[in-house]
């Protein structure tokens, strides 16, 4: 019973909870950039380069040709599908850019500690020396 109890402590701690709000985050996050790449930056890219879709471009390292990457994958070919490649690549990029940005803001929304306070500043000697005189002064 002594184990059960230790779990949902450990469970319900607030780091645990934070860090299972934050995997749910970004999973919807990967999602939107994902769709973000495939269906509107890479068209794009594909536009400028000449009509490439770069979802269909492969090598194929079998014998056998193929008219698409479908019928490939279809027939159990063993490909290279760099175009796949490039696409998740670019969502890398935009996903570390987006936390780059994201941990800027956060770093800049942190409060700043106060400085400590600057040590006083050594009294100069010819005041010491007109305290002292006052000093004497007043003895006699």
């Amino acid at each position: 019973m002594s184990f059960i109890k230790e779990f949902k402590e450990f469970a319900l701690r607030g780091n645990v909870v934070d860090l299972a709000v934050g995997v749910v985050i970004g999973a919807a996050f990967g999602k939107i950039v994902d769709s973000l790449v495939k269906d509107i930056m890479m068209p794009i890219i594909g536009r400028l380069l000449g009509g490439v879709d770069f979802r269909h471009l492969y090598i194929n390292l079998g014998e056998q040709t193929f008219e698409t990457l479908a019928d490939a994958e279809k027939a159990g070919a063993p490909l290279i599908k760099y175009g796949a490649f490039i696409n998740t690549a670019i969502d890398f990029v935009i996903i570390a850019f987006a936390i780059f940005l994201a941990i800027k803001a956060m770093n800049r929304l942190k409060r700043a500690e106060p400085p400590p306070p600057a040590a006083p500043a050594p009294e100069p000697e010819d005041v010491k020396l007109l305290r002292e005189i006052r000093d004497a002064l007043k003895r006699d």
